[in-house]
């Protein structure tokens, strides 16, 4: 159907070299996007190209550090001299540190905030002139249960993801008069790099979140496709401003 096709869109999706991001650039590849991934691990970037092109994917990386917004004007304008257009964008970069609220580090505070919420403020940013200008555009912003949810060692994580839903629903009424829809997605516990290191660092999370969650399962990264493939393409043109847990269940049980 033409409302999931994406023939002819570029996308942006900031950390999509790994967990979430690949998962969701895998779906916008797969719906016809050209996709371009923007990080800062070269390396990992490579192996991520790699499995996107050996599904037959139109991709390209941009080293890129998303806490500065000249980095992300130029992220931006290299995306447009590489493809001739932005159509969508993911704000997925993101990262945590897992303490007690009172052992943080105001240093620490900033680099979750900054990473989580400033980047993907910077990067709507820096793509809003190049959607304006093309009619329209999807922003899909990466929130987390912690949107919803209390947890004692992520205070600054759940602030940042509390944060891009109410930043999301600004940008959804500010833009939607351009043709913009800016939209959130809010992954439960997904098997990721940083849940791993998570499960070391949480007793009993493992067997915690597969007794709470519905689905009786963690989620993998392939669970975001669709909801990426959704939120990019024409079939959310009249969706901006919402929030939609993909927890297989998590965030419905008490």
């Amino acid at each position: 159907m033409d409302l999931f096709d994406l023939t002819g869109k570029v996308a942006i999706v900031t950390g999509g070299n790994g967990g979430i991001g690949l998962g969701m650039a895998h779906g916008l590849a797969a719906a016809g996007a050209a996709v371009v991934l923007a990080g800062r691990d070269a390396a990992k970037a490579e192996r991520a190209l790699a499995e996107l092109a050996a599904a037959g994917a139109a991709a390209a990386f941009v080293a890129a550090d998303v806490t500065s917004a000249e980095a992300c004007r130029t992220l931006v304008a290299e995306t447009l001299a590489r493809f001739g257009r932005l159509d969508i964008l993911v704000n997925n970069a993101g990262t945590s540190i897992r303490k007690m609220p009172q052992d943080y580090t105001e240093a620490e505070w900033h680099h979750v905030l900054d990473t989580n919420l400033t980047s993907a403020f910077l990067c709507s940013q820096a793509a809003y002139p190049a959607m304006k200008s093309a009619g329209g555009g999807k922003m899909i912003n990466i929130g987390s249960m912690m949107s919803l949810f209390g947890a004692p060692y992520a205070t600054p994580y759940a602030a940042s993801k509390g944060g891009i839903v109410q930043m999301t629903r600004a940008l959804a009424t500010a833009w939607a008069k351009d043709g913009i829809q800016v939209n959130a997605v809010l992954p439960g516990w997904i098997d990721t790099d940083l849940t791993r290191i998570a499960r070391r660092q949480v007793e009993g999370l493992q067997e915690r979140v597969e007794t709470r969650t519905p689905a009786g399962r963690w989620g993998v990264p392939s669970d975001l496709a669709g909801v990426a493939v959704f939120l990019a393409g024409k079939a959310s043109d009249f969706v901006t401003g919402t929030a939609i847990p993909i927890d297989g269940g998590f965030s419905i049980v008490t």
